[in-house]
Parts: C-alpha cells; sequence; structure tokens
C-alpha cells in the first residue's frame, strides 16, 4: 500500500480520488487552504466526509507557501510518500480574468512548490490536474492531446499550462516521472456551485431564473467524477512524462442539457439569455484514444445517469444545498 499527498483535498475531484484511495488500502495525506473562491460549506462537506475515514489526515495550508509547505516544520515535514497529487488549483475561466495573480500563486507557484519538494525528498512520482481550456477555440473535435495549446484563452488556462511547462523541466533535469491529466468539463454530487451542472439543478429546482451566456448553442463534453478519479489514479503509473486527456465520450448542447434537467427534476426552467463571455470555449470534447492505449482508461458513466445522480444527490441534501451560492 502507498501514502499519497494529494493538495485540495477538500476540492470535488480531490475528495472523490482520496475517497477512492481509501477503499483500495492506501493512505492520504491531504492537505488544502479551504479557500472562498467559491462556497466554501461544500469543501465543508466533503471534508467532513473525508475526516471520518481511516487512512485519512488533514493539514490546512497552502501550496503557494514554500516554507508552510516544504520547511523544516512544516506539517507533512516527516511524511514518507509514493507520489504527490497534485489537484489543489484556482479554478474559474471567468473570475481569472478579474484576478490573473491569484492564479499564477496558486497554479503555478504552488505547482513549482511541490516539484521542488518531490526534487529534494525522492518522491519519484509527480501527477499534475490541468484543463481542457488550454486548447482554445480552435482546436479540431474530438481533441487529442497533440492539438495545439500555446494559445489559451484567459489567465487560467495560461497557468495551467505554465506548470505543465515547468513539470517538463523537473522531469528532465531531475528525473521526476511526471503525468498531467487535463480534465474535460466534470460534474457529479457535491460538484462545485459555480459551474453549470449544480447551477442548473438548483436553479430549476427552486423555482430560480435559469442564467444563460450566448444562446445555448454551446456544447461540452461532460466528464462523470468519478471517471474522473479512476482515470487519474490510473495515471499514478510510472510514465515518464505524458500528457493524457481525460474526458467524456458525450458531448451536449447547453439548450438540451437544461431540457435534460427539466426533465429529471420535473421542473420548467426559467430562462434569461444573455451575451456571451469572451473568455468562455466554444465547444469541448476530449479524443481519450491516449487514456484508453496507456491507462486503459475510458468513461463508463453516461451523461443521463451522471445527471441524475446529481440530482439524486441534490434532492438529499436540499436542506442546505439549496442554500449554496452559486456565484
Amino acid at each position: 500500500m502507498a501514502n499519497y499527498l494529494l493538495t485540495g483535498s477538500a476540492g470535488f475531484i480531490a475528495s472523490r480520488v482520496a475517497e477512492m484511495l481509501l477503499e483500495d488500502g492506501h493512505t492520504v495525506v491531504g492537505v488544502d487552504n479551504l479557500n472562498d473562491a467559491y462556497d466554501v460549506r461544500v469543501k465543508e462537506y466533503r471534508l467532513k466526509k473525508l475526516l471520518s475515514r481511516k487512512g485519512f489526515t488533514f493539514h490546512r495550508l497552502d501550496i503557494s507557501d514554500r516554507e508552510a509547505l516544504a520547511g523544516q516544520r512544516s506539517a507533512i515535514s516527516g511524511q514518507s510518500l509514493d507520489a504527490v497529487i497534485n489537484l489543489a488549483a484556482r479554478a474559474g475561466v471567468r473570475q481569472s480574468v478579474e484576478n490573473p495573480w491569484v492564479y499564477v500563486d496558486t497554479n503555478l507557484t504552488g505547482s513549482l512548490n511541490l516539484l521542488e519538494l518531490c526534487r529534494q525528498r525522492g518522491i519519484p512520482k509527480f501527477l499534475l490536474a490541468s484543463t481542457s481550456s488550454i486548447y482554445g477555440n480552435d482546436a479540431p473535435l474530438p481533441t487529442p492531446e497533440t492539438a495545439d495549446s500555446s494559445r489559451p484563452l484567459q489567465p487560467y488556462a495560461a497557468s495551467k499550462k505554465a506548470a505543465e511547462v515547468m513539470g517538463h523541466s523537473y522531469h528532465f533535469l531531475y528525473g521526476v516521472d511526471v503525468t498531467v491529466v487535463r480534465y474535460f468539463t466534470v460534474y457529479g454530487p457535491a460538484g462545485r456551485p459555480d459551474m453549470s451542472m449544480f447551477r442548473f439543478c438548483q436553479w430549476i429546482s427552486e423555482g430560480k431564473p435559469v442564467h444563460i451566456h450566448g444562446d445555448g448553442e454551446a456544447s461540452r463534453g461532460f466528464t462523470f467524477v468519478d471517471d474522473i478519479a479512476r482515470g487519474t489514479i490510473a495515471a499514478l503509473k510510472p510514465l515518464g512524462y505524458e500528457i493524457i486527456n481525460l474526458g467524456g465520450h458525450e458531448t451536449i448542447k447547453v439548450n438540451e442539457l437544461i431540457h435534460l434537467f427539466e426533465e429529471l427534476i420535473g421542473k420548467d426552467a426559467r430562462l434569461e439569455y444573455g451575451p456571451a463571455i469572451q473568455a468562455d470555449m466554444l465547444a469541448s470534447w476530449a479524443d481519450v484514444t491516449k487514456a484508453h492505449d496507456l491507462l486503459g482508461w475510458q468513461p463508463q458513466v453516461g451523461l443521463a445517469d451522471g445527471v441524475k445522480r446529481l440530482v439524486d444527490w441534490y434532492n438529499a441534501e436540499r436542506e442546505w444545498a439549496r442554500d449554496i451560492k452559486t456565484g
């Protein structure tokens, strides 16, 4: 059994990765700064579930704070680690336009601090969560890893691209085994409340206006969180330096997605259309051939099933989830 350092452990994807690792008998050292990028009550909900699990320990710290992470007085200074799984990130395409500095601090400087931790302690594996947003607007669909990623549309994607490149330099110079997993829009129970899936579920359930940027014809390849977590864990194997897409096999337009929620919730949406946002991509759809070939991975949860699981979770947790701020 292995011992993993998992950053962003109160986050949506990381908390599910932690649960799966613990179920397999591994131990997980979780770190998170519990920032208020979105309603912290969702993070506290996820963290509370993890703290009840055997094999999980938690430290509240910021990966952009080098001394807190790697100094002699660090809470994790005595840990023997088999891999660093860096799922901590300042996420949010639109918010990064307003405050790019915090994205550089967490996504780039934080990743550098963790790579340096691997070098100093001889930790053999570093896994970095990246994003499909780095492909920009001109990518072929479905998008392979070889597509151009040199022209990201916003600071969020730019900071993730920079972290990928920094990872390659540490692989080249110091032999750290680095795998970058590029996630395509992830959804599921206890997901991020600032993203469309949670928003649509809450807004329609509670009779709130459903705000749509643009005409609703933008499309996304959504991926259920369990599939993403499985792929992330599979990518912990030694690979040298690899970039691997993890994404869903189904795409859907925003208008069609809203109709699916209407059917599952049993209510009509109060639609309000507004101007499109320049930072948003028009479409995303992953080519996951490489994930299949290298990891034996492919998505298993269909979109209709996954959305139903989200709606069922929301109904079960509605007493508090209805009050979550969606940004």
